[in-house]
């Protein structure tokens, strides 16, 4: 894969985002006209730059670092690319509106338990996961890879999660 060809799959990956962005929007508005109540607002600038830095990390360090396309490495890991996009949009499909890139709970609305939701308490952040390992190791933007994958780690599991169960809790309790 050339070089300006994994830039067109980033762009690709950053489109997809843009389109995420303008659902959760969407989904914020239902959630408000229905009481939605919105939780941990400090950490989401945190989290949307780690999440911009992520996509600037792997044109940056495939450039800068001339990072070659290394086709045991590569393939496999846009096939986990695309697996973990193919989850995202299962993970938004199963949750309908109330799916959003802020944690955001309506009152009274049931726990999803569908989907991939029947497996796993949070898949899409399992998505969010194998994207952040697996777009930057199809040129193999190693740092990247390790950076974005132990800092989003530590902002999932010391952070989000934590704020998401709350709220979930919260929503629930009568």
């Amino acid at each position: 894969m050339s070089v300006w060809l994994y830039i067109g799959l980033v762009g690709a990956v950053v489109a997809a985002r843009f389109v995420e962005l303008g659902v959760a929007r969407r989904h914020l508005a239902w959630a408000r006209e229905r009481g939605g109540v919105e939780s941990g607002a400090g950490h989401y600038p945190v989290m949307v730059a780690l999440h911009t830095a992520l996509l600037a990390g792997c044109v940056v360090e495939v450039l800068v670092l001339d990072r070659p396309f290394l086709p045991w490495l590569g393939w496999p890991m846009l096939a986990l690319l695309v697996a973990a996009h193919a989850l995202r949009w299962w993970c938004i499909r199963a949750l309908g509106p109330q799916w959003n890139t802020r944690v955001v709970v309506v009152p009274g609305m049931p726990l999803v338990t569908g989907g991939p939701y029947r497996w796993l308490r949070h898949p899409n952040y399992l998505a969010v996961v194998l994207e952040g390992l697996a777009l930057p190791l199809v040129h193999s933007a190693w740092v990247t890879a390790v950076a974005f994958t132990v800092l989003n780690l530590a902002l999932l599991v010391g952070i989000r999660i934590p704020v998401e169960e709350r709220a979930l809790r919260s929503a629930a309790a009568p």
